[in-house]
């Protein structure tokens, strides 16, 4: 059968020590899931054991997870991609402890539906059968087994085998399509070295594709790995896809330098962390959680110590759930709605689980009274909501790589929840490439504040065009991107709020209104450079004769210089427009007269003026590329 028409489903069983799990995989495959010495040896299955079925146009793989306590954190590694439960128990035994802590974990890790097989059937009688399928309905009342299929199994007659496949064939009809256009995933539950291959890791693929040739990252160490081949069901595949057991060959890396809990994921999309933010459900059998409570934490294939704190209790009360930042003691690859287990510290036993919600969470602080909205927006909002709630949060904007990491949605995912929530202006976009968007109520706080900043310039500084552009944006703070200032002083340009010629920013129409005795001023500064011709006085000694004050003054010769009524020449040295083209008009008469070489003396003859002026005119004329300096003399363009 092709594997576009193949539907794969990750079949998990758990169960008590000893309840006929392996026994029943091998009967219903054909393959014996223990692959260790010692596992033969001694009976039991130590680590996860794989075996694979294809029935009904379903490829299952089977995970047999451990039943003995000592193994349950490699039962959660085996557990992290399970889309149906084959709960095991034994006819003759009924349920055990270690029954109700693997369904607690399937429980908690999300699993929806699944199948129960009753085994060992061929050493009970039809009472005693009947009392423990009583006794199994009983416990699983309220839970999503409640109403599973409840199938009486004997491994070793082959007795009801066919009943459960049928069974097993429509628990995974209804079971959740996994999507292959999300960005890939693989939780690592093995590495090993494949003689003539190198390293090989297995997991359950529970997001996106995998090929030959691909690149991807592995977390913690982000380290950029080559794909070398890739398996599924024991045979080599093109692409193996989510739901599926899969094996890939990597490149360029030892296989010791890989163990189980690390993950590898579409390269440069996501970040390890420490700190997650989640819903914590506690089980009715646990006891009180204590604020900074130590825990076991399990999520996928990886497993740590975490320090639980409580956003809004001091406490969490067996069977009860909360809002809670876990501190991990190592870094993990996370994302929202990842299931998580914790098992308490000492003496080691599963007390609760949960979802994570914020994978790249803050440190707690007293201060952040928003947090727990934002958690709830996270849990239950919709992805524009979610979108718009995280904005909101980035006090510096929030880009594209930001949300990817934070959230794992697709480029198709995040445009249609952009478009949605730009709509309802809780979101601005002040670049689209690259994306920044910034809350659509820090965009009108910065408008506002350039609009004030703009005119309370202007009122103090009346005979400036306007403030500089760089000093607007400085004046508005660290926390403002340059794109939202641009993005805000654009739209009010645009309002015809605001002007914005060249260098300057000013109120909209605004004109320098002069005083009276500042319009006289600003004749005689503009009339003592006309009437000196060439031979101008300094600039101190002109200001000084004015009847206005100092400051003033200044401001009205930079008015003069804007207008390019007055020219500065050289720091000391200012000139009248009217005096400079008179001055280009001698040298273009004096071209067409004596040639093209000017020297100093004869420029210094021909215009009347000493060196000091001679000079810097000269150097000033270079600059306006009206002369060229060859040697000692000029040559006049």
């Amino acid at each position: 059968m092709s594997t576009a028409t193949t539907k794969s489903v990750i079949v998990g069983t758990a169960g008590h020590i000893d309840h006929g799990k392996s026994a029943l995989v091998e009967a219903l495959t054909g393959t014996h899931p223990d692959r260790l010495a010692e596992e033969k040896r001694r009976g039991i299955t130590i680590d996860l054991g794989f075996a694979f079925l294809e029935e009904n146009g379903v490829r299952f793989g089977l995970v047999d997870v451990p039943g003995h306590e000592r193994f349950v954190s490699n039962m959660l590694a085996g557990a992290a991609g399970i889309d149906v439960l084959l709960l095991v128990i034994a006819a003759d035994e009924s349920i055990k402890p270690q029954t109700r802590e693997h369904f607690d974990i399937c429980r908690l890790l999300g699993v929806k539906r699944g199948v129960v097989a009753l085994t060992k059937s061929d050493l009970v009688d039809a009472d005693t059968m009947e009392l423990v399928r009583l006794e199994a309905e009983e416990f699983l009342r309220g839970s999503f087994l409640d109403g599973a299929p409840l199938m009486p199994v004997s491994a070793k007659t082959g007795a009801g085998l066919g009943e459960l496949k049928k069974a097993l064939s429509d628990a995974a009809a209804k079971a959740f399509t996994k999507d292959s256009s999300h960005y890939f995933r693989l939780p690592i539950d093995r590495a090993f070295a494949m003689k003539g291959f190198g390293s090989v890791v297995t997991g359950t693929l529970i997001s996106g594709s995998v090929g030959a040739a691909d690149e991807v990252e592995l977390f913690p160490l982000g380290e950029r790995l080559r794909v070398r081949g890739v398996q599924s069901g024991g045979k080599a595949v093109e692409r193996a896809t989510p739901g599926q057991r899969t094996a890939v060959n990597l490149a360029g890396i030892e296989h010791t330098a890989l163990k189980r809990g690390m993950v590898l994921a579409s390269p440069g999309k996501f970040r390890k962390t420490r700190r997650i933010d989640v819903r914590l459900e506690l089980l009715p059998s646990a006891r009180k959680m204590k604020q900074r409570s130590r825990v076991h934490f399990h999520a996928g294939t990886a497993e740590t110590i975490a320090e639980v704190f409580f956003h809004e209790e001091k406490e969490l009360l067996p069977g009860g759930s909360a809002f809670a930042n876990l501190k991990l003691q190592d870094e993990v690859l996370a994302l929202p709605g990842d299931r998580f287990i914790v098992r308490q510290f000492s003496p080691v036993a599963t007390i609760g689980g949960g979802a994570v919600l914020d994978p790249l969470a803050r440190r707690p602080m007293l201060r952040d009274t928003g947090r727990v909205s934002f958690l709830e927006t996270l849990e239950r909002g919709s992805r524009e909501e979610i979108l718009a709630a995280m904005t909101e949060r980035a006090l510096l904007g929030l880009g594209w790589d930001e949300i990817v990491a934070r959230t794992g949605w697709i480029e198709k995912e995040i445009r249609e929840a952009l478009e949605k929530v730009s709509k309802t202006g809780r979101v601005k976009t002040v670049s689209a490439e690259p994306l920044v968007l910034v809350s659509g109520k820090l965009f009108e706080d910065v408008r506002k504040k350039i609009v004030e900043k703009v005119e309370r310039f202007q009122k103090e500084n009346p005979l400036l065009p306007g403030i500089a552009r760089e000093d607007l944006r400085t004046s508005l703070g660290k926390r403002v991107r340059a794109e939202t200032f641009r993005a805000a002083l654009e739209e009010l340009v645009v309002q015809k709020k605001l002007d914005a010629p060249g260098e300057f920013v000013k109120k909209a129409g605004s004109e320098i209104a002069l005083q009276p005795e500042e319009a006289k001023a600003k004749e005689e500064i503009e009339a003592a450079f006309a009437s000196a011709s060439l031979a101008v006085p300094s600039v101190k000694e002109v200001l000084a004769r004015l009847q206005v004050e100092a400051k003033r003054a200044e401001k009205l010769l930079q008015i003069l210089l804007r207008e390019k009524s007055l020219v500065r020449v050289s720091p000391e040295l200012i000139f009248h427009r009217n005096a400079l083209a008179q001055l280009k008009e001698k040298l273009s008469a004096y071209k067409k007269s004596k040639g093209d070489r000017i020297s100093v003396p004869v420029f210094k003859e021909l215009t009347g003026i000493t060196r000091k002026y001679a000079i810097p005119l000269l150097e000033y004329l270079d600059r306006e590329r009206v002369t060229r300096r060859a040697g000692d003399e000029r040559v006049i363009l």
